[in-house]
């Protein structure tokens, strides 16, 4: 059962990592921009690095606790702002903004047992625990 953690990291983190570059271009600026977001071409690239330092440090199993909070941080303020679907009036564009809110809070509650429950076996935070334990 130790295997299953460390592919439920990597495909956990992979959103996070494959989407992170896209917080750099115009088209994700402008429309976080046209969804309300404060300062967003300096926010959006600021939310891009955040999740992906904190999908990297959840991939590696290396400080994955505060991996998972950084992706709280990435989260919260993008399930709200971007995904507020009881503010759109289109039925169709609300359906979509209502599955990726609930999408999102699916990945905040798996961040939140990250938080807890941390990297597990076979990771870095793990491998660390051992070489310490190992020399006491």
């Amino acid at each position: 059962m130790k295997y299953l953690v460390l592919p439920g990291r990597i495909l956990y983190a992979s959103i996070f990592l494959i989407s992170a570059p896209g917080h750099f271009t115009a088209r994700t600026i402008s429309y976080a921009a046209a969804k309300g977001v404060p300062f967003a071409p300096l926010a959006v690239p600021v939310s891009g690095i955040i999740a992906f330092l904190g999908a990297l440090s959840i991939l590696l199993g290396y400080k994955a606790r505060l991996g998972a909070w950084l992706i709280i941080i990435f989260l919260v303020p993008v399930t709200i702002m971007i995904h507020n679907f009881w503010a759109i009036a289109d039925p169709v564009q609300a359906q979509v903004q209502q599955i990726n809110f609930m999408k999102n809070l699916s990945m905040l509650g798996a961040a939140l047992m990250i938080t807890h429950m941390g990297s597990g076996p076979l990771s870095l935070d793990s491998r660390k625990r051992r070489d310490s334990s190992s020399r006491a």
